[in-house]
């Protein structure tokens, strides 16, 4: 059965999902400071509602200590970019990794050096799998 993909974070609710990913647990005022930190002042009551969203969305689980709640991610950042990358596949390349890389090649340049890792992550994946077969 094909795990069930998590609804989409806002613009906010992604800058927040990369602070939680950055810390172990954080509360929803760490969360706040750390978006001040960057320049970006919300209030705390908007801060937990974005939150609770999220956990509502599936994205985040939490803990209490108390009156306080400590949030973690509910999926690692490589884990959860893994899952949306398949589904942009799926869905606009039908399945297809030529199709998404040659349109990305097609409509993105790239920055100096991303070409050669990139042929060298393709290069290491061949290895790989033919050390699988």
């Amino acid at each position: 059965m094909a795990k069930k993909h998590k609804p989409s974070l806002s613009v906010a609710q992604q800058e927040i999902m990369e602070i939680i990913w950055e810390h172990d647990e954080i509360t929803v005022t760490e969360v706040q400071q750390e978006l001040a930190d960057q320049g970006k002042e919300l209030a705390r009551n908007t801060v937990q509602t974005l939150i609770v969203r999220m956990k509502e969305k599936g994205w985040l689980v939490h803990r209490s200590v108390g009156r306080t709640f400590f949030y973690r991610a509910a999926q690692a950042r490589k884990e959860s970019f893994g899952n949306d990358v398949k589904q942009l596949l799926d869905t606009a390349f039908q399945g297809s990794a030529e199709k998404m890389v040659n349109s990305l090649l097609e409509n993105y340049t790239l920055k100096k050096g991303e070409a050669d890792r990139i042929r060298a992550m393709l290069d290491q994946a061949d290895k790989n799998r033919k050390k699988r077969k």
